[in-house]
């Protein structure tokens, strides 16, 4: 039976907690912010410089978003002390659980509003592309391809993320052997960014059928949707464009015309395509979005003034190379060898719940910038 007592004590945790994140995001300089930026968009030559509107634009929804939240946060956190102020002079057991239901959604949303917290880089607010690789394990990593994908599906479809679906090449026997998807929603590049990598799973085979331990790897490519590569500025001479007839479902449009396009920089040997749209003008916009991307994502990494500076970088999908390791057999344990946030409850992982791994990696990458794989890995 719920105790009233049981709900405050649940209520004064999370009021600390709340108090501790108002005075992080700082409310009143956010709006400040906000009115500043609106400001400018009354400027008379504002339009003119459509660079800088755009991005004075996608700011202020960015601040929109981040005050919204903390409205609604205050909101209901006032409708909560009302509610535990009524239960006071005695009510059924039907209210409490309304106030218990209430507080778990509450809690949840709070601890989902520190993640975005700690989003503070410049592509965090934007969609991201995540690409799934089949590594080192044959038939063993297509499966483990699709699992993977199913398993981040799961995550965005629970945080109210947008999945579409860019190109997929099907596995020799079963799986997926490669996948690209884009996710979108404010902050899913921020969010998901911490799970680039090799991911590596041991289990018992279903696909042996003397029952052995199988390790199998799969690399997954998160990259951030840009809008627009100005900065770049690649010739189109450095492009190689193929088209081809898309595989798998997709109606008889997709299947039976070369729609699908495959772009490759030519220098650098960085590889993007897209199928899944209905013409091949479609699929040639989004490959050029992917290719972008990458280039992009190498030409910071490396520091680098110039796109000719670009080197295409190859990752082993295989041993040592993993950032996560998903353990099935002899015991149940998923750990990511970064921050060493580990877990036994392998069924929940695998349905979506990733997000003590994202906070675990986002805290840490705040502390102290970069890390590296730990060497004690699981075996």
């Amino acid at each position: 039976m719920l105790q009233l007592d049981d709900l405050k004590h649940q209520y004064n945790k999370i009021q600390a907690q709340l108090t501790e994140l108002n005075d992080y995001v700082d409310y009143k300089n956010l709006a400040s912010n906000f009115e500043k930026k609106e400001a400018q968009t009354f400027e008379n030559d504002f339009w003119g410089d459509k660079n800088n509107s755009k991005k004075i634009l996608s700011e202020m929804k960015i601040i929109k978003f981040k005050m919204d939240k903390c409205e609604n946060l205050k909101e209901r956190n006032v409708e909560l002390e009302i509610m535990l102020e009524i239960a006071k002079e005695g009510t059924d057991e039907s209210f409490l659980k309304e106030i218990e239901a209430k507080l778990i959604s509450f809690e949840k949303d709070l601890d989902s509003f520190k993640l975005e917290t700690l989003l503070t880089g410049e592509y965090d607010s934007r969609n991201a592309i995540l690409s799934f690789h089949a590594g080192a394990g044959g038939t063993e990593a297509e499966d483990w391809v699709q699992m993977l994908y199913r398993m981040y599906s799961m995550w965005c479809v629970d945080h109210k993320f947008k999945v579409k679906l860019l190109d997929c090449l099907d596995g020799s026997e079963c799986g997926i052997k490669s996948i690209s998807i884009l996710v979108s929603g404010t902050n899913a590049y921020g969010f998901l960014r911490s799970e680039m990598g090799v991911h590596r799973l041991i289990r018992i085979s279903p696909f042996d059928s003397s029952g052995r331990r199988h390790t199998s790897f799969a690399l997954l490519e998160v990259l951030p949707e840009l809008d627009e590569a100005i900065e770049l500025n690649i010739d189109e001479k450095e492009l190689r464009i193929d088209t081809f007839r898309a595989s798998g479902a997709g109606g008889q449009h997709v299947n039976k015309t070369e729609s699908a396009v495959r772009i490759t920089h030519i220098k650098t040997g960085v590889v993007a395509a897209c199928q899944n749209e209905r013409s091949q003008r479609q699929n040639k916009e989004v490959a050029m979005k992917i290719l972008l991307a990458k280039l992009m994502k190498i030409k910071e990494k490396e520091h680098l003034d110039h796109i000719e500076d670009i080197k295409g970088e190859q990752v082993e999908i295989a041993w040592g190379s993993q950032i996560r390791s998903y353990v099935f057999m002899p015991y149940t344990l998923v750990k990511d060898h970064r921050t060493g946030f580990e877990t036994g409850n392998v069924a929940a992982v695998m349905s979506g719940d990733l997000d003590g791994f994202i906070l675990a990696f986002l805290k840490k990458s705040a502390e102290v910038g970069t890390f590296e794989i730990e060497p004690d890995l699981c075996d």
